[in-house]
Order: structure tokens, then C-alpha cells, then sequence
């Protein structure tokens, strides 16, 4: 698992020439900027990587696990990400890879 902080350190790394402290500032107006776009209702497209939406989920009746009760949950919007077409064959390719070694 990745986190904020540990992607921070991977790009610093990665960048030397970057102070740590404008990567940390990078990735927070990064992260920032798609939220307030998804906010806002609009769609980010990163080619390679994939796209952030927002959907709204209509209101619905749900329970209770715990005691049963029936529950109305209202209409809510959520953020949605679909993978893009790259990212998808770089994921099932080092799965691939990973079952040959195994097999091996």
C-alpha cells in the first residue's frame, strides 16, 4: 500500500534535483486540484493513467445490519475512477509475469 507521505519520498527520489518540500507541495496541489474539479462536477482525464467522475447515487431504503431496522439512505454524489487503457495491460502484464515466476 502507498500513501500520501510515501509517494512524496518516491518522487523526491526520484527527482533529486526537486527539494522534498516541492514535491510535497506538488503532490498536494495535485491531489487538491482533482478534488475541487470532482467538486465541481467535472471530469479529469489523465491519458496513460486513467479518469476521475463523480456519479450520483440515487436515495434508497437499506438496514440495519446490527438490528434489522430499515434505514432511508439519501441521494449522494461519489467520486469514481476508471483505469485507462494503459494502466490496465501494465497491471495484467506484472500479474502475468508474476504467475510465470510462480509457475516456474
Amino acid at each position: 500500500m502507498m500513501n500520501r507521505s510515501d509517494l512524496i519520498k518516491v518522487l523526491a527520489a526520484r527527482f533529486p534535483a526537486l527539494m522534498a518540500k516541492d514535491t510535497e507541495v506538488s503532490v498536494k496541489e495535485l491531489l487538491d486540484g482533482i478534488s475541487q474539479s470532482l467538486a465541481r462536477g467535472h471530469r479529469i482525464e489523465i491519458r496513460g493513467f486513467g479518469s476521475f467522475s463523480s456519479i450520483d447515487r440515487p436515495a434508497r431504503t437499506s438496514r440495519n445490519p446490527k438490528t434489522g431496522e430499515t434505514v432511508f439512505v439519501a441521494p449522494k454524489r461519489v467520486p469514481y475512477f476508471k483505469a485507462g487503457k494503459e494502466m490496465r495491460e501494465r497491471i495484467d502484464q506484472s500479474v502475468r509475469s508474476e504467475q510465470v515466476k510462480l509457475a516456474a
